[in-house]
């Protein structure tokens, strides 16, 4: 069993487990996290299945794992792998049943003042505006014909039906849609799960954040992102929903059957995985693709849902841009530097943020001297960040930050521990108001559940791989 014992310090917030030390290691393990975070890392397995990685076929230059690392499917949560296009391999473990689940923030021209009298009244406006739980569906109905366009058109479906603004797009990784999505390559069973999921949030740690920045650390990139102090923002963190719960599900059985056919064995059957190339490995591309695409439609139909809600709240000062949406659990296909030359690569981030430095083609004009913004939130009693991408990041992490707290308790461990009625008049005191489709839910999602914030975004700072601009904290917060 590897643990933080094998660990071997490179610097105050890079540690590595050399590919001495298994024989199946194709490249060495590396860990971002402060000396603090290491004496606090739980006895999960999840550097088990960071070195676990290591032994894909057609991995570049290391598993890399964020401050925020914990047990996931197969990698784990906070985890970085690069495979080498195109016959290296794809992994489902490596993306997340929750497809392009991911975080976008919306910046409004309200201050604190203008509705600290009003928070709890906005979460319930938003709670019930906002459809959210287990399964839960929304007013939205697709066809089969709607729901095929969605899942190639991404967002921009949502523009297009007027639940969106075009200028959006642009504020979105991937402008909100993957070229390669084929909704032939989605199953039947995973749209029927998702044709009434359009504007949802879901369940689990999904939510919505009203946010007030709490503090400025760069005051020059701050105003470039439009971001005051004291200002009131919004943060929306959901994914794909059930249906790409269901891509995932498909695609790992269809994977594990085929691996014997291209001679692939892995050391845990949770990191099943063909060739990028292969028709198993396109057809899962092409169906990842099409359930992100769901995902940022989702999103974005979310975000026209608030506005709607924000418009009878604040007639006369209701304006909310879109900062940016950012995914953290999705494969790309990327050109990094491999010792010293450009190669085209499948970055696989599970858990974690793309941080692309200034000057990326692959970012919005307005971000080309910034670096693309990064959002990472907390849990719903302590801080959220707006963190700014860095050159450092492409040389080191594949342009890769943290993408939260990360957990500390398990889901089961945080409903033993935590009482709830405790918890929200504690949260009450604070001034955040908290509404939730379920108590046990609230119970999960306590801050106790979670990794230092704090610690982790400090760690991301110092590596060079994601810099600190602004700090927010919570007024009201929708739950599922």
């Amino acid at each position: 069993m590897i643990d933080k014992s094998q660990l071997q310090k490179k610097s105050d917030f890079l540690w590595e487990i050399p590919m001495t030390t298994r024989a199946d290691m194709r490249v060495p393990a590396h860990v971002y996290a402060l000396p603090e975070i290491i004496e606090s890392m739980s006895d999960d397995r999840s550097l088990q299945q960071l070195v676990n990685v290591t032994t894909l076929p057609g991995i570049q230059k290391a598993a890399i794992v964020m401050p925020d690392i914990h047990e996931g499917y197969g990698f784990p949560i906070g985890g970085i792998a690069a495979t080498l296009y195109p016959d290296g391999v794809i992994s489902p473990g490596g993306i997340g049943y929750d497809i392009n689940c991911g975080v976008r923030l919306l910046v409004s021209n309200l201050e604190y003042d203008d509705i600290k009298d009003k928070a709890e009244q906005i979460a319930i406006e938003l709670y019930n505006k906002i459809p959210s739980g287990v399964g839960k569906g929304g007013e939205i109905k697709l066809t089969q014909e709607e729901m095929d366009e969605v899942l190639t058109e991404g967002a921009e479906w949502a523009v297009r039906k007027k639940m969106g603004f075009a200028e959006d797009l642009a504020s979105m990784e991937s402008m909100g849609r993957l070229k390669d999505a084929d909704p032939n390559a989605v199953s039947d069973h995973a749209k029927k799960r998702g044709f009434d999921q359009l504007g949802t949030i879901g369940s689990g740690n999904h939510f919505v954040e009203v946010s007030r920045v709490d503090e400025i650390f760069d005051n020059l990139t701050a105003e470039r992102f439009g971001i005051k102090n004291n200002q009131i923002v919004i943060l929306i963190h959901t994914g794909s929903r059930g249906l790409g719960h269901q891509v995932a599900t498909d695609y790992l059985k269809i994977m594990l059957d085929a691996m014997p056919n291209y001679n692939i064995k892995v050391p845990d059957r949770e990191l099943a995985c063909v060739p990028f190339s292969s028709a198993e490995g396109q057809n899962y591309y092409k169906a990842m693709c099409a359930a992100a695409n769901f995902a940022w439609c989702n999103r974005e139909v979310i975000t026209w849902e608030i506005r709607e809600a924000w418009k009878q709240l604040f007639p006369n000062k209701n304006e909310l841009q879109l900062l940016y949406d950012v995914s953290h659990n999705i494969a790309k296909i990327e050109e990094h530097e491999i010792d010293g030359k450009l190669q085209k690569l499948i970055v696989h981030r599970k858990g974690a943020t793309r941080s692309f430095g200034p000057r990326h083609d692959e970012i919005p004009e307005r971000f080309q001297e910034t670096g693309q913004p990064v959002i990472i939130p907390g849990s719903m009693g302590t801080a959220s960040y707006i963190l700014a991408g860095t050159s450092q990041s492409m040389l080191t992490t594949f342009g890769s930050s943290c993408h939260g707290a990360g957990r500390a308790l398990s889901r089961r461990a945080s409903k033993r521990q935590v009482n709830v009625a405790h918890l929200e008049k504690e949260l009450n005191e604070k001034g955040i108001y908290v509404r939730a489709g379920s108590r046990t839910g609230v119970a999960e999602e306590a801050p106790e559940a979670y990794k230092d914030i704090d610690l982790v975004i400090e760690t991301v700072h110092r590596a060079n791989i994601a810099l600190k601009v602004a700090r927010l904290r919570p007024v009201s917060v929708i739950k599922g």
